[in-house]
């Protein structure tokens, strides 16, 4: 593994891990009812998917947007078992071509699902294949080779394209105005996370009282995945250097261990608040300006660091670049420069 990729490793990304898998699939609720959250959206898919099993037809088309690891996926398997029919699953990288595309499309049964993560890194060619099968439910296939070659048009069965994007401004206007239901997904609140946290512990049977579950909820950025994840690894703490049951004694002393302070920031988000106050004066600053001050991709910044700092107020962006906040300043501990004044401050 490259160095790179054990930094990325290292770093709480909501992204998930091939050893996590299996477990993290253990975890997903199987009914609207089971899943905890997002309670707008929730109760807008119960009308959709009421109406579709009401009217005996296909689910229309739907894009789930938000950060990673808020449920996207888990959404589209729990419209597959509330409509009674199953789902496919792919990502937009996995469709290197039409041919890969057209055999996911014709073998789908009626009223079935296509589910494809990360929608917005299909290929544009790819991406205008699948207008004609999500408007008219037929694929154009060509036939013959040079002067004999026609196109034959083939059927699809009546079938629900579910995507999948944690940005959502990549996506064309064209595939975009092609989706009847458009949906985001917000990171959850606390007492949210402390659900999904206790509901995780009773699934894994791990002891846990409210206060250690409050605490590793505080410390998960608002998103389940994450917060699954810790509840892992201070599982181990609780076990080893407790007697198996996760106070906030255990929760507190297995996150520091961590690296993950009070409201959730690592080692690299700490790391990118001080390369802006220290090296660039508080900012503004550009993305790749950071990514080479942390040796870091700037897709790992953009899609795994700056959200959560974005969205919790330690960074703002300008159109100039990144600045550090006031609350950034005193997370560090330390004062703003003197001829920093402004809105900002």
């Amino acid at each position: 593994m490259s160095d790179e990729e054990n930094r990325r490793s290292e770093h709480l990304s909501p992204q998930a891990t091939p050893a996590e898998g299996p477990l993290e699939v253990t975890l997903r609720p199987q009914r609207l009812e089971e899943f905890v959250g997002q309670q707008r959206l929730k109760d807008n898919l119960r009308v959709y998917i009421t109406a579709a099993r009401q009217r005996a037809g296909a689910l229309d088309h739907v894009l789930l947007a938000g950060p990673p690891g808020l449920g996207k996926t888990t959404l589209a398997h729990i419209m597959g078992n509330e409509l009674g029919v199953e789902v496919h699953t792919t990502s937009g990288p996995a469709v290197e071509h039409r041919g890969i595309l057209a055999g996911l499309l014709t073998q789908l049964e009626e009223r079935a699902i296509l589910f494809i993560d990360e929608i917005h890194r299909l290929n544009p060619a790819i991406e205008e294949y699948l207008y004609p099968a999500m408007e008219d439910l037929a694929i154009d296939v060509p036939t013959g080779t040079g002067a004999y070659s026609q196109t034959l048009r083939l059927p699809l069965k009546p079938f629900t394209l579910v995507g999948a994007t944690t940005r959502s401004g990549l996506l064309t206007s064209p595939l975009r105005d092609r989706f009847g239901i458009v949906e985001r997904l917000e990171h959850y609140n606390a007492d949210d996370m402390v659900r999904i946290v206790l509901r995780s512990a009773r699934i894994f049977g791990v002891p846990i009282d409210h206060d250690g579950a409050l605490e590793l909820a505080k410390r998960a950025r608002g998103t389940p995945r994450i917060a699954n994840r810790l509840l892992r690894r201070v599982r181990d703490f609780a076990e080893v250097e407790g007697d198996g049951t996760i106070t906030n004694a255990i929760a507190q002393r297995a996150l520091e261990a961590l690296d993950i302070d009070s409201v959730g920031l690592d080692s690299l988000d700490r790391a990118l608040l001080r390369s802006i106050v220290e090296k660039y004066d508080g900012g503004p600053v550009g993305v790749d300006s950071l990514a080479t001050a942390l040796h870091e991709d700037r897709d790992t910044l953009e899609n795994e660091i700056e959200p959560f700092l974005i969205k919790e107020g330690f960074v703002q962006r300008t159109p100039r670049g990144r600045v550090a906040t006031q609350r950034a300043y005193l997370h560090l501990g330390l004062d703003k420069p003197s001829g920093k004044q402004g809105s900002l401050f």
